[in-house]
């Protein structure tokens, strides 16, 4: 499929890059949610899933410490390191964060960077759902998984 986009020349616009806000801040942004805030419904960000997802999110946190940039900085650079035409989407709402999103232009993840961040990011190593199990999702979707899409 992937490769059918390339020949077509279209480009994809990785949705939620920083998986709604948590590789900005890690765990403590559920605490800091509003009540009325639907991310926490979110079966990712419940307590049983939470704790093994904060555990992720401190390895993509020790990587950045690395590289001399933040958790935010690293996933978007990952994503934009997916391909010419990949695109990450960060949602961004404050002037603060976009400063901090455009220094993930900087940042040049290595292959060994590259390789730890998606076996940290695979489907099977985050807990909980991204949405409510009545969302209609990529799980009703042809989305192909990230690994088919290298050319």
């Amino acid at each position: 499929m992937y490769l059918h986009f390339i020949e077509l020349g279209i480009g994809i616009v990785a949705y939620s890059s920083l998986g709604r806000g948590f590789l900005s801040s890690g765990a403590k942004m559920v605490e800091n949610l509003s009540d009325n805030d639907l991310r926490k419904n979110l079966p990712r960000f419940q307590p049983e899933n939470l704790e093994h997802n904060k555990i992720l999110y401190e390895r993509v946190s020790e990587i950045a410490t690395r590289k001399g940039c933040t958790p935010s900085q690293l996933a978007l650079a990952w994503v934009h390191h997916q391909g010419d035409d990949v695109c990450p989407s960060p949602g961004t709402t404050k002037i603060e964060n976009l400063n901090q999103n455009i220094g993930a232009l900087l940042e040049k993840p290595t292959p060994e960077e590259m390789a730890e961040l998606e076996s940290i990011a695979s489907a099977d190593a985050v807990k909980g759902d991204r949405y409510q199990s009545i969302t209609l999702t990529w799980k009703t979707s042809d989305t192909p998984p990230l690994a088919s899409w290298k050319a």
